[in-house]
């Protein structure tokens, strides 16, 4: 028989912000996983030194996906980065397309 751990759900708004301490905690990561994203320019924090920091939800979404990446994929940090910056100009491509429809069809 298989021992059941609780699930946690929070709810984030959009303007929730968090700590270094909170993002590890959230992400289940240590606090040098967020300066080696940091350091890949992955993450940007608001704050200028680490006791300062304040990351919000894109950045939270983002190390999910780095962590679903290194997890399905084995891609490192760097790679994790190139992908990270191909899907944000993926979906500015997708909505400048969008924008272009919309007035192409007004």
């Amino acid at each position: 028989m298989s021992k059941k751990e609780p699930m946690i759900v929070i709810d984030y708004t959009e303007e929730s912000s968090f700590s270094l301490d909170e993002l590890c905690e959230i992400s289940h990561v240590t606090p040098n996983f967020i300066i080696d994203l940091i350091t890949y320019e992955i993450i940007c924090p608001e704050g200028a030194t680490p006791n300062e920091w304040l990351f919000d939800m894109r950045q939270l979404q983002r190390i999910q996906t780095v962590l679903r990446l290194q997890r399905d994929l084995e891609i490192n940090l760097a790679g994790a980065a190139v992908v990270l910056d191909l899907l944000d100009e993926m979906e500015q491509l997708r909505a400048k397309a969008e924008l272009l429809e919309r007035y192409i069809l007004k």
